[in-house]
C-alpha cells in the first residue's frame, strides 16, 4: 500500500503553464477513452482515413496571449496532425503549419481554425482558414505535403473567391472536388483539377434551416450526399447542436432531415465535427469543453459510434464519457470514462486547478455501480489487480464481469488511512494504490463493473498486470543446480487444503503429525510423471513438472496459478536427482517460509518447525551421502495465513555448493 501519486505527468504547474509547456513536445501518445487527446486542446476534428489509418486535423486551442487584441476568445496558433490504428491509442505527429509559416497570414491573428485534408492523385491537400495581412474577415488556404503527416507547404497566396472560415473538401467518385465552407451562410463551389482553385461559382447552399450554422462537413454514402454542420436551432440563448442535409447533388439543393448531436448539456457553446467510416463502422468525431470546464473556448476532441437507418438518415448519437475502442488491461484504464452507471454515481476532476489531470468517480453507498465496457484480457496471464482509490470509512470495492450481478473478478479492502490515526468522519480518506488477487480472467473481450459494498469508495483509475513469471514448464533434457546449488527443478502437487489458522501450532509434535497422515496412495514411494492426477479427499490433484525462476520456489505463487486456494495449504514436491558419483559428507541445506519436512531416499533428514520466514541454508540435515545414480528428494511444506516458499542446496564438507548433478 502507498499514498497515491498525481496521475498524468505529476506535474504542479499552472494549467497555462502546462500549455506553453506542451506546445514543443512531439510526438506524443495520447490515451484512451473521451476526450481522446489527453495532453492538450484539440477542438473541430476533423478525421480522414489515409493508408489503413484515422488522421485527425483538428484545431489547436490555447489560452490568449496578453497580445491578442480579444480576449478569453477562440484562439488557435498552429495545427497539430494525429493518428491512429485503432482509435484509443494517438500519436501526435507534431506541429505541421503555424501561422508563422503563413506567407499571406497575419502572424499574430490567433485565427487558424477549423481545417481540413484530402488526398488526391498521391498529394495531400490541407485546407485551413486564417487572417490575412491586410483587410478584414478570413481567407482560406492551402498546403500540400507527400505524406498524411507532412511536412506541409503553403500556397503563397490564399484561394480567390473563398472568403470565410472552416474548408471542407468532398471528393466525388468521379474524381471531381467541391469544396465548403462557413460565410453568409454555408457556401460551396466545385474545385479546378489543380484542387487550389474554383471551377465555379460559389453558391449558397439551399434548403437548410434558419438558424445560425458554420463548420460544414460534407460526405456520400450509398448514392446521397450528406451536409453537415454546427446549428443553433434555439434563437435565443441557444447553443450549438449538429445537424444535417441530405441530396442527390453534391451542391444541393439540401433536404434538412435533422439533428445528429443534440446541444451539449453543459451549454458548451460550440461543437464541431466530423464523419467517417473506418474498418466498417461509421463514427463521429466532435469536441467539449471537457478540460476546461469554466471556459468554452477550449475544447477537446471526442469519438462516438454512428449508424444509419434504412432510408440513409442518421441515428442521433448521444454523447459518453467511455467514447470507442477496446481498452487493454494492461494499461490504466480511468474508470471515470464508464459506459454506464447508476444515478448516484458522480465525476469530479482530480485537481480542479488542473483539469489535464483528469477525473475519478465517486460510487458514495453500498449498492452503487458503474459498467466500463470492451476491455481485451488476452495479454493477461497470471494476473492481478493494481486500482488507485480513497475513501471515508473502511469499505470494500468490488469488480465483476459483464453487470452489478456478474461473477466477481476481484474484491479490494479499502482502509481508510491518515496521519491523525484511526479514522474519524470528518476527515478526507488519502489515495492508495491496492493490489488484490484475481478469483479469475475473463476470456478476450469483456466489460468491467464496479461495485461498492461499503459506505462509499472514490476510484482514479485500475490496471491488470501480470505477476512476474515465476515457473516455466520443466524442459525435455535435465537440469542442473543453478551457480550456487539451489535446486530449481520440481515436480509439484497442487496444493492440499490444510484448515491452520496460526502459524505458532507449527510444533514439532504437530507437524510429524500432519506431515505423517497418508494424504494420496504411494505418498512416500510416488515417482509423479507431469500430468498425473491423486485423489486427496475430495481433491483431485495434478502433478506439475517445472523449473522456477528464482533460487527460491515460490510455492504461493504456484498455487495462485494452479491451486484451489493459496493460504491454509500442504505442498508435496519431488526431485530426482543423479549424481555422477557417490558423494559422502554432503549436508542438504533448506530454508522455507512455513514448516517444512524433507526425505532422501525414503529417510527423513530434516525438519524446519516453527512460524518462520525463508532463510537460505536456515536448516542444515546431518551428513549424508548421496547414491550414484538416482537420488529422491521429497519435502512437504505447510503454511496457513502466509507466504510459501522454499530453497535447498546440497553443500560439501568444506561448505561448498554442489553443481555437479543433475535433476529430472
Amino acid at each position: 500500500m502507498e499514498t497515491r501519486k498525481p496521475k498524468a505527468r505529476q506535474v504542479r504547474e499552472t494549467l497555462c503553464g502546462i500549455l506553453l509547456t506542451l506546445l514543443f513536445f512531439a510526438p506524443l501518445t495520447a490515451e484512451a477513452q473521451n476526450p481522446i487527446i489527453r495532453d492538450q486542446f484539440t477542438a473541430d476534428p476533423t478525421a480522414r482515413v489515409f493508408d489503413g489509418k484515422v488522421y485527425l486535423y483538428p484545431s489547436h486551442d490555447i489560452l490568449s496571449p496578453e497580445e491578442q487584441e480579444r480576449k478569453n476568445w477562440f484562439t488557435m496558433a498552429d495545427y497539430h496532425v494525429f493518428s491512429s490504428a485503432d482509435l484509443v491509442n494517438w500519436t501526435d505527429h507534431g506541429i505541421i503549419l503555424s501561422q508563422e509559416r503563413v506567407p499571406w497570414g497575419n502572424p499574430k491573428a490567433y485565427s487558424m481554425w477549423a481545417p481540413d485534408c484530402v488526398c488526391k492523385d498521391g498529394k495531400y491537400y490541407f485546407y485551413f482558414p486564417d487572417a490575412p495581412k491586410s483587410g478584414r474577415g478570413f481567407a482560406v488556404g492551402v498546403a500540400v505535403a507527400d505524406r498524411p503527416e507532412g511536412p506541409f507547404t503553403c500556397e503563397p497566396e490564399p484561394m480567390p473567391g473563398v472568403t470565410g472560415i472552416d474548408p471542407c473538401v468532398l471528393l466525388d467518385d468521379d474524381g471531381s472536388a467541391y469544396i465548403y465552407w462557413s460565410g453568409m451562410g454555408l457556401r460551396g463551389a466545385r474545385l479546378k483539377e489543380n484542387m487550389k482553385e474554383l471551377a465555379t461559382e460559389s453558391q449558397a447552399m439551399e434548403g437548410l434551416p434558419e438558424g445560425f450554422k458554420e463548420g460544414p462537413f460534407a460526405f456520400k454514402r450509398d448514392g446521397w450526399y450528406y451536409l453537415t454542420f454546427p446549428w443553433v436551432r434555439k434563437q435565443q440563448g441557444g447553443t450549438e447542436t449538429l445537424a444535417y442535409a441530405m441530396s442527390r447533388s453534391p451542391l444541393g439543393p439540401w433536404d434538412f432531415k435533422g439533428i445528429i448531436m443534440a446541444e451539449h448539456a453543459n451549454r458548451c457553446w460550440t461543437n464541431h465535427h466530423s464523419l467517417v467510416q473506418y474498418q466498417g463502422q461509421w463514427y463521429l468525431f466532435y469536441h467539449h469543453n471537457d478540460f476546461s470546464p469554466r471556459d468554452d473556448k477550449r475544447r477537446s476532441a471526442r469519438i462516438e459510434r454512428l449508424a444509419f437507418n434504412a432510408d440513409g438518415t442518421i441515428q442521433e448519437v448521444r454523447p459518453t464519457l467511455r467514447g470507442v475502442g477496446i481498452s487493454k488491461a494492461t494499461e490504466r484504464i480511468d474508470v471515470d470514462r464508464y459506459s454506464e452507471a447508476d444515478d448516484a454515481v458522480a465525476v469530479s476532476y482530480v485537481d480542479s486547478l488542473n483539469p489535464f489531470q483528469g477525473w475519478s468517480v465517486m460510487l458514495p453507498r453500498k449498492g452503487s455501480w458503474l459498467r466500463y465496457a470492451d476491455v481485451d484480457f488476452s495479454a493477461v496471464k497470471d494476473g492481478y489487480l493494481v486500482v488507485c482509490v480513497r475513501a471515508h470509512a473502511n469499505t470494500e470495492l468490488l469488480v465483476r464481469e459483464r453487470s452489478p450481478k456478474g461473477k466477481v473478478m476481484a474484491r479490494v479492502p479499502v482502509t481508510v488511512v491518515n496521519e491523525r490515526g484511526p479514522f474519524r468522519r470528518d476527515m478526507s480518506g488519502q489515495w492508495l494504490t491496492l493490489t488484490a488477487p484475481l478469483v479469475f480472467v475473463p476470456q478476450g473481450t469483456a466489460d468491467l463493473v464496479l461495485t461498492c459494498e461499503g459506505e462509499g469508495v472514490e476510484v482514479d483509475w485500475l490496471q491488470f498486470k501480470n505477476r512476474p513469471e515465476y515457473f516455466v514448464p520443466a524442459s525435455g533434457t535435465e537440469a542442473r543446480p543453478d551457480e550456487r546449488g539451489f535446486i530449481r527443478r520440481w515436480m509439484l502437487l497442487e496444493p492440499i487444503r490444510q484448515d491452520v489458522r496460526s502459524n505458532v501450532v507449527f510444533t514439532n509434535t504437530w507437524l510429524r503429525e500432519a506431515f505423517g497422515k497418508t494424504y494420496f496412495k504411494d505418498q512416500m514411494t510416488i515417482r509423479p510423471k507431469d500430468g498425473q492426477r491423486v485423489k486427496v479427499g475430495q481433491q483431485t490433484l495434478r502433478w506439475h513438472s517445472l523449473d522456477s525462476r528464482n533460487y527460491n520456489v515460490k510455492l504461493f505463487r504456484f498455487a495462485e496459478r494452479w491451486g484451489e486456494q493459496t493460504y491454509g495449504s500442504l505442498f508435496w514436491g519431488v526431485a530426482l536427482v543423479d549424481s555422477p558419483e557417490e558423494l559422502t559428507n554432503v549436508r542438504l541445506a533448506a530454508g522455507s517460509n512455513g514448516a517444512s519436512m524433507w526425505w532422501l531416499n525414503g529417510e527423513e533428514v530434516l525438519l524446519l518447525e516453527g512460524d518462520r520466514r525463508m532463510v537460505e541454508d536456515d536448516g542444515m540435515s546431518g551428513r549424508l551421502t548421496l547414491r550414484q545414480g538416482q537420488n529422491v528428494l521429497r519435502f512437504a511444506l505447510i503454511n496457513g495465513p502466509g507466504l510459501s516458499d522454499c530453497c535447498v542446496r546440497f553443500l560439501d564438507e568444506k561448505g561448498n555448493p554442489i553443481t555437479n548433478i543433475t535433476i529430472r
